[in-house]
């Protein structure tokens, strides 16, 4: 695993949210809050909990170093997994692409030798966990690869056609 790789990686997950964010705007709120069965009940509890879980994993890396992209500022909310935030579809699009800015802005920043550093971060059973970064951003990558599925699925059912799962375009 090195820098490069996470960077495609990166460009792909900005990519494929904002080409899944395009047909979202498209959406009645009806539709963004519609009720289905699987485990995130709705298109809008996805997003609140794809987002939620890039949040407090990229928060997480302020642990290795000053980066500058990681601004106490912007990471000072604390947000609960189980939450559904965001109040309007446009709330979620503008605070998405301004998470995706500073995930590309972080992976830029990041140098090659810090894929091998550990993050360390406390769980919410007060264990502490450690690993390193390569595999978090493997995690956080697949995490919103794995959740957007379920919301190609979602907008099939629908009716809206959606095709943003190409990973080979950005590479």
């Amino acid at each position: 695993m090195d820098k490069d790789y996470f960077e495609v990686l990166g460009k792909y997950n900005k990519g494929a949210n904002s080409k899944m964010n395009e047909v979202i705007k498209g959406l009645a709120e009806a539709d963004w809050d519609k009720q289905f069965d699987g485990f995130f009940k709705s298109i809008h509890e996805l997003c609140s909990h794809i987002f939620i879980g890039d949040y407090v994993s990229v928060r997480r890396f302020k642990s290795l170093k000053n980066f500058k992209s990681l601004t106490d500022e912007y990471f000072s909310k604390e947000y609960d997994f189980r939450e559904t935030m965001f109040k309007s579809i446009g709330e979620y699009v503008q605070m998405r692409a301004e998470l995706d800015d500073i995930i590309a802005a972080f992976l830029s920043e990041m140098a090659a030798e810090d894929v091998n550093k550990i993050v360390t971060w406390n769980g919410p059973n007060g264990k502490t966990n450690e690993k390193r970064l390569g595999i978090c951003l493997l995690s956080l990558f697949n995490h919103g690869t794995h959740h957007r599925g379920t919301i190609s699925a979602y907008l099939d059912m629908l009716g809206k056609d959606n095709d943003y799962s190409n990973l080979a375009q950005y590479g």
